[in-house]
């Protein structure tokens, strides 16, 4: 078994429970509960659960940490960007957690902030 067989079984477990997550609420109570909740399932893996990226995953797709200035110091519409439509070895959420989740996703990553 190789790094890359890890990462592609990684990557393929991700996208298959994505498939799983259910909307979340409009409601912006709900949206920042479920946006925790959200990273937790969906992003922790990768990002780790205080975002440093420091997981086996994180560090094999070389996964940037999320409090770093460079990450925070990013518009909110970039990060939503990259949030729903992803980036090199993200994948993109949108279609999967829907727009409301997205925006909510993007708050939590400022929580995130060193």
């Amino acid at each position: 078994v190789t790094i890359k067989h890890i990462t592609a079984a990684i990557l393929i477990t991700v996208v298959a429970l994505l498939g799983f997550q259910t909307r979340s609420q409009a409601v912006a109570g709900p949206a920042v509960v479920d946006a925790a909740a959200t990273y937790k399932t969906k992003c922790a893996a990768c990002h780790g659960a205080d975002g440093s990226g420091n997981t086996a995953a994180g560090k094999s797709l070389k996964c940037r940490d999320l409090r770093s200035a460079e990450v925070q110091g990013q518009s909110d519409a970039q990060l939503l960007a990259i949030i729903t439509k992803g980036k090199a070895k993200m994948p993109g959420f949108e279609k999967s957690l829907g727009a409301d989740s997205c925006k909510a996703l993007v708050a939590h990553v400022r929580s995130l902030k060193k």
